[in-house]
């Protein structure tokens, strides 16, 4: 064992009994006995992904506060009370990706930027709503764990969707980061930044802020990509987990600490990875993301004819997940969850039918466990666009753009989110979010 390793478990021992009995301060969400808890009664949600909310509350050049305050206020009224927020950026030398960024540079921070994640912090509060911020990003839109390494000089550096490189040696190359020290310790360096953080709107500790539900490792954290180099790397996998959870824990013994793990898919497709992932007692509860068409298992351009075997899937997926938080004894999110388009489109006002269907599946799912007193507390879709919209005729992100929205660069723009204007994908939760609050 490492000396860095001894003190880091030595600090955590030194908290108080992890799941300790014991008043929780008001307002903080708990994790116990597989359920989450706000002061004393069960904390069920209905959420979505604002992955920019930071951007839009920034002073800087990618700031609209105005527009942030209106995308709150439209999410609050559609009974969504829970968001689940980008808290890091790294610049990335992939095409395309988030521009401006946390760390242009290793240990340099935007503090326009900060003091946006600080403003979204204040306006939730406001709202009584709850923010899940992920510090990390398996995925290079943001720069993430493939930017640690190129810092680190652990290369060659090569972007997602490379076809020089095809799958699957990106999702290989990005989980060489778990095991590069130096790459982790420049991480751990703004880990602790953020976590120490006082917000400068409210003049309150990031870790004395109840509206702060949890803070999550990263954005879809893999072993591998291919079967050979993760299972080799799942000893370095499990270790990151475990170890990045304590230091959370040991600087924020309040808030709840959550991977943000697809489940299977992102684990080498093997469910006792996901089991060892979420075992750590620094880690509070299982998180699971759904993604049929990224999946293969419904094809985006023939989703008509393919669509119910590929629910089939997602629903038996699903139910894989949650037998597998209640053997954990753990609560159970799910935290991503999306469908394209009719015909891939990606303007607004296209048609959403089996768009609606999926959002229907999935929260029927989590409301029947809800009801059964299962380990589901909630859901977040991805992702809320709102009133943003692609800038370019091809929909796809450029660097100086300022219009954000749910879909990353990576991505075309619109096409998981939801729009402002999508009526009847509105309606849709909507009523799950009547459903939810209704529940005893």
């Amino acid at each position: 064992m490492t000396a860095s390793r001894r003190q880091l478990l030595h600090g955590l021992a030194a908290l108080p009994a992890l799941g300790a009995a014991g008043p929780a301060p008001k307002g903080f969400i708990t994790a116990r006995d597989g359920r989450l808890s706000l002061d004393g009664k069960p904390y069920r949600f209905v959420g979505a992904n604002l992955w920019y909310g930071a951007w839009l509350g920034s002073e800087g050049p990618s700031g609209d506060r105005a527009r942030l305050a209106r995308e709150l206020d439209r999410l609050k009224a559609l009974g969504v009370t829970n968001l689940r927020v980008l808290g890091a950026g790294e610049r990335s030398p992939a095409k395309a990706a988030v521009a401006p960024t946390v760390q242009e540079t290793p240990g340099v921070y935007d503090e326009a930027l900060l003091r946006g994640l600080d403003t979204l912090l204040a306006e939730l509060a406001l709202r009584d709503m709850k923010a899940v911020i992920y510090l990390n990003n398996f995925w290079d839109w943001s720069g993430g764990m493939p930017a640690y390494l190129n810092w680190a000089g652990d290369g060659p550096w090569f972007q997602a969707g490379d076809p020089n490189h095809p799958w699957p040696e990106y999702a290989d190359y990005s989980a060489r980061f778990y095991g590069d020290a130096k790459a982790n310790a420049l991480f751990r360096r703004y880990l602790r930044a953020l976590v120490g953080r006082r917000n400068s709107v409210t003049g309150k500790a990031y870790r004395d802020d109840p509206t702060i539900m949890a803070w999550q490792l990263a954005n879809e954290p893999r072993p591998g990509g291919s079967e050979a180099f993760g299972l080799a790397n799942l000893p370095a996998y499990y270790r990151w987990i475990a170890d990045t959870s304590a230091i959370i824990k040991t600087l924020d013994p309040r808030h709840l600490v959550c991977t943000g793990s697809e489940g299977a898919v992102g684990c080498l497709e093997r469910e006792a990875c996901v089991v060892e992932a979420h075992r750590p007692a620094t880690i509070d509860y299982v998180t699971l993301h759904v993604w049929p068409n990224n999946w293969g298992w419904i094809d985006a351009r023939n989703q008509p004819k393919t669509y119910a075997a590929g629910e089939a899937r997602c629903r038996d997926y699903v139910a894989r997940h949650i037998a597998l938080a209640k053997g954990l004894n753990k609560p159970l999110v799910i935290e991503e969850f999306g469908l394209a388009r009719d015909g891939r489109a990606f303007a607004p006002g296209s048609a959403t039918t089996d768009k609606d269907r999926f959002y229907r599946a999935i929260h029927d799912l989590a409301l029947a466990d809800m009801k059964a007193g299962g380990p589901v507390a909630g859901t977040n879709f991805w992702a809320w666009n709102g009133e943003g919209r692609a800038q370019h005729r091809d929909a796809w992100f450029a660097e100086g753009d300022r219009a954000f929205v749910g879909d990353p660069p990576q991505e075309e723009q619109g096409l998981y989110g939801v729009f402002d204007t999508d009526a009847s994908t509105l309606a849709v939760i909507r009523a799950h979010a009547d459903a939810v609050r209704g529940l005893v």
